[in-house]
């Protein structure tokens, strides 16, 4: 795997992880914690969301799906 894609999804499980912890995040909070641009952070909320893993009951704010998860 590319050094990049290792590094996204890295990424995108250390959002989940933050997101099911915290139980409901907002994309801004979230452009805080991970230090990324706002477009960053929707293009991987976008692929946990693709995934069914989270979703977005109100605009702009996040929370983790009852989809049964193994983290590893």
């Amino acid at each position: 795997m590319k050094p990049s894609t290792d590094r996204m999804l890295t990424r995108i499980k250390s959002m989940y992880l933050y997101i099911k912890r915290r139980g409901n995040v907002t994309t801004q909070e979230l452009v805080e914690e991970f230090g990324t641009t706002q477009r960053t952070i929707q293009r991987d909320l976008n692929v946990l969301e693709y995934n069914n893993l989270v979703k977005s009951p109100t605009r702009g704010k996040w929370v983790v799906t009852k989809r049964k998860t193994i983290v590893s």
